[in-house]
């Protein structure tokens, strides 16, 4: 892939500092992606589906992990300032400070999400948007993910529930791990960190030979991962209930593609449906043998979306 010929940590206020890198072509068009997780990073395998002959690609580590400072997987690191409109005004700040005027977005699973609620705060800087994956976080999501999706694994689903204390098994569990992950006592974290991320393992396994997510093996990754996914899910990513798709009509000139498996039970495909029928300038593409990232056909189709763009400006 390369390596950056440009990176920097910039001061994004509230004691937060924002990792980026620039990859591709200077003179290319402009894109930024934004990563799952919450909490995930962005590595370079993100690069693997641009030509970067034809594109000037930021990534960037959202508040809170990858090489952002500081890291959320501290548990008495404040979260208060970590937020979805944080994280909006975050990406502003990176395109200033790079002088980028419009740019196109890629985006995946939660970043999806962060995306959406991007392009409805700054539509005019915005070109186009390549989602895959697409959630938008509702509560309806997040109960579906952290309960009703029982009903397709309860073995593995009885062992997640049944890691918070007794008390809480019947309310809000995204709540209850939250907590857990900011116990004094280490070996609580540690539990509950492994608990989380095992059943975030478990949820997008629809596809025959899943294997578990190498990353969840690293116990630093762990902890910023289950505290921001956490913090983000109890707080229904900090947006008002169906926020995303009543301010679809926002994104009426950005022209995107929704690409989804119709296997991706994790994140159901009503999701990006709804979305699609909200928004007219998105063609929604469904692969019938994918699932939440992975399967035939996601990838191709992901890159052909962005090459397609590539001529644009």
């Amino acid at each position: 892939m390369g390596r950056a010929h440009a990176h920097g940590l910039l001061d994004v206020g509230d004691g937060q500092l924002v990792h980026w890198e620039v990859h591709g072509d200077p003179a290319g068009k402009p894109a930024v992606v934004l990563h799952g997780g919450p909490g995930s990073g962005c590595d370079a395998g993100w690069l693997r589906p641009f030509d970067l002959s034809r594109y000037r690609v930021v990534l960037l580590d959202q508040r809170g992990c990858g090489r952002s400072r500081p890291n959320a997987g501290d548990h008495t690191l404040d979260l208060s300032t970590n937020t979805t409109a944080h994280l909006v005004a975050d990406i502003e700040r990176v395109r200033e400070h790079l002088g980028v005027e419009r740019w196109l977005v890629l985006a995946a699973s939660w970043g999806s999400t962060l995306a959406l609620a991007y392009a409805q705060r700054h539509p005019g800087r915005v070109t186009e948007m390549v989602l895959f994956n697409v959630v938008t976080t509702s509560r309806r999501e997040i109960e579906w993910i952290t309960r009703a999706m029982g009903r397709i694994f309860p073995e593995q689903w009885a062992r997640f529930r049944d890691g918070v204390p007794p008390g809480d098994r019947d309310g809000d569990l995204a709540d209850a791990y939250a907590r857990l992950l900011a116990d004094p006592d280490p070996a609580v974290r540690e539990r509950a960190a492994r608990d989380w991320c095992s059943w975030e393992d478990t949820h997008v396994a629809t596809l025959p030979g899943h294997r578990p997510d190498p990353a969840f093996a690293d116990p630093a990754f762990r902890m910023t991962f289950a505290r921001l996914v956490t913090h983000y899910w109890r707080h229904a990513a900090f947006l008002p209930d169906g926020e995303l798709l009543r301010g679809a009509r926002r994104l009426a000139r950005i022209p995107g593609v929704l690409v989804h498996g119709r296997l991706d039970i994790s994140s159901p495909v009503d999701i990006p449906w709804q979305l699609a029928r909200a928004w007219p300038a998105a063609r929604l593409e469904l692969l019938d043998a994918a699932g939440h990232g992975a399967g035939p056909g996601l990838a191709d189709r992901v890159r052909a979306a962005l090459a397609e763009f590539a001529a644009t400006r």
